[in-house]
């Protein structure tokens, strides 16, 4: 789905009255927000258009290809398999894998039943994943093997999960189901779908208001949040998409004759578990009758990716910037036929004003397609867009709101400030997690205020409309597109026998976008030292949660006369929006 800079004339004549993508107001769970008036109103009917394209190609892995219909079957197997289990509208499935074809028939086969699904950070250790099964109550889990055997363990105290289907289990692993308690079915996903031959889908009343997907987030109180992800916020986000692109002014990149005979091929680098492989390139995928190939797990390789882009003639590329800075500082860049690429797209974490010189330079040919956006796990992915020539013109912006999407910038009062003055960053609109977190009222009471999300980053809005973000209210830090919450880090330090205190703070990293740092007090004869803190991080949180750097100190950390810590003090550099920070003010 090519996007450029929409044209504003194009755009009203879309979403006008009158218009096929004509955008009206209207309460939705008590907020007063705009909306399409011609829309689906469940991911079920969408995945009905789907069965048109047929035999093309849907998924690329590895050496394996699916066709939709292919996967179209793949979902109804995997939908009649949770139905003869006993699951009904509203029970909870948890996908915990790497990416893979499974992963996104699972997702499907909830969409078709009613289900909500619970995708599961696959780099979560075993204590994390804990809560999160328990917190969301799910029935049945669907993981690859090497998640199961972290999970297995768990079986025997869960509550309510009682089925659990393995992707790809090898042998040793599948001897030993039979000796899992707690559980009344577990088995290989192959294994129990072998005799669904012509699976029969029952039919369900889903409303557009209804939960499809439970999306966790790193939380500041050092547990994670559940998003609440509707039908209609999905379908919302995928159709804002699709209006801006068919507004665009800006679909000059590829030759007529190239682009009528390639399909759109999206190149998947980030996780499905993340709003950003899920709902805004596997559903738009899906939707435009595109091909998503997805990497096998392992580490990512630059070299492999570019040999797929050339290989499957891939049209959009995209990720977080560390990412798109390893793919196209790999030495064997130039060695590749990455002609056909239409589209680069990142987000996730800023960009460095260096690594965007680097990505126009690499691709030449997309120079009005390149984009990047803003958006949150909260608003089921894009809430605000700048590309093509607008983002020439405004590169240090994340840009405009998509259409059906609000965004205002408040003082601390909650009353909206004037253009160009710094405040906190809230949207409101159909993609907005309105439903707020799973199990969190007392949260879901502060950060959604009249139907307006309180995102937490702070932000300017510019006299045309753009949004800049400068600073970040929440105590958070973005590695490589994961957020990590700072409070989740220290409370665990500070459960070590020689720590004092902690204090978690971000750093600029060209390659990273920001990495980890602890600052410890410890005691003056203590003998901890940065390989024993790392160790003990490690074997309670995701790697990616764990410092890289440390800093010890037997003084007190400093701390303002309200006794919080000073964490700009200890950075002793600035954050990394700096760079956006001093193009805008």
């Amino acid at each position: 789905m090519p996007i450029g800079a929409p044209d504003s004339e194009a755009l009203a004549v879309l979403t006008g009255p009158g218009g096929p993508m004509e955008i009206v107001r209207q309460q939705v769970l008590g907020a007063d927000v705009q909306v399409y008036a011609n829309r689906l109103r469940s991911m079920r009917d969408m995945l009905a258009l789907a069965v048109g394209h047929g035999d093309k190609t849907f998924i690329v892995y590895g050496d394996r290809r699916l066709t939709y219909a292919q996967h179209e079957h793949r979902v109804h197997q995997i939908a009649q398999f949770l139905t003869e289990r006993g699951l009904t509208l509203g029970d909870r499935v948890a996908i915990l894998a790497a990416n893979h074809p499974d992963w996104v028939a699972s997702f499907w086969a909830c969409a078709m039943l009613g289900l909500v699904a619970v995708p599961l950070n696959a780099w979560w250790k075993r204590d994390e994943l804990a809560f999160a099964l328990a917190d969301a109550s799910v029935s049945a889990v669907i993981c690859d093997q090497r998640r199961w055997e972290v999970i297995a363990p768990l079986a025997a105290d869960a509550e309510r999960w009682r089925t659990a289907l393995v992707i790809d289990p090898d042998e040793q692993t599948a001897a030993g189901f039979a000796q899992v308690d707690g559980l009344d079915w577990v088995g290989s996903l192959d294994d129990a779908l072998a005799g669904i031959d012509a699976p029969a889908v029952p039919e369900v009343d889903t409303d557009e208001d209804d939960i499809i997907g439970i999306f966790y987030t790193s939380g500041t109180t050092g547990r994670p949040k559940g998003a609440t992800i509707t039908h209609r916020q999905v379908l919302a986000n995928l159709q804002n998409l699709m209006v801006v692109s068919l507004a665009s002014r800006d679909q000059r990149d590829v030759p007529p004759e190239l682009s009528a005979k390639l399909q759109p091929a999206s190149l998947l680098v980030v996780p499905l578990f993340h709003t950003t492989g899920c709902h805004a390139t596997m559903i738009t995928t899906l939707a435009s009758g595109g091909k998503l190939i997805l990497l096998e797990p392992g580490k990512f390789d630059p070299g492999r990716a570019l040999a797929i882009i050339e290989r499957e003639q891939v049209t959009s590329i995209g990720g977080v910037p560390t990412v798109m800075s390893r793919l196209v500082d790999a030495p064997a860049f130039d060695d590749y036929d990455t002609s056909t690429v239409s589209r680069v797209f990142y987000g996730g974490a800023p960009a460095s004003p260096a690594l965007v010189e680097r990505i126009k330079a690499a691709f030449p040919q997309v120079t009005s397609q390149l984009a990047t956006a803003y958006g949150l796990t909260e608003t089921a992915s894009v809430a605000t867009l700048n590309s093509g020539d607008d983002y020439l013109s405004h590169p240090a912006s994340v840009g405009r709101p998509v259409p059906t999407v609000e965004v205002k910038v408040v003082d601390d009062g909650g009353d909206e400030v004037a253009a160009g003055d710094r405040g906190e960053v809230c949207i409101t609109g159909p993609t907005v997690m309105l439903r707020g977190y799973w199990n969190r009222p007392e949260v879901n009471a502060e950060v959604i205020v009249g139907g307006w999300f309180h995102t937490g980053d702070i932000g300017v809005i510019d006299d045309d409309g753009f949004l800049y973000l400068v600073d970040r209210a929440k105590d958070m830090i973005i590695r490589a597109g994961e957020n990590v919450y700072c409070v989740e880090i220290e409370n665990l330090l500070a459960e070590h026998p020689d720590v004092i205190e902690a204090a978690i703070v971000g750093v600029p990293d060209d390659d990273l976008g920001e990495e980890i740092k602890a600052v410890v007090q410890v005691a003056a004869d203590s003998s901890v030292d940065a390989d024993a803190l790392s160790q003990w991080c490690s074997a309670s949180l995701a790697a990616y949660k764990v410092p890289r750097m440390f800093e010890f100190r037997t003084e007190p950390l400093p701390r303002n006369p309200s006794g919080k810590i000073l964490k700009n003090e200890l950075r002793g550099i600035g954050s990394a929006f700096d760079a956006a920070a001093d193009s805008v003010l």
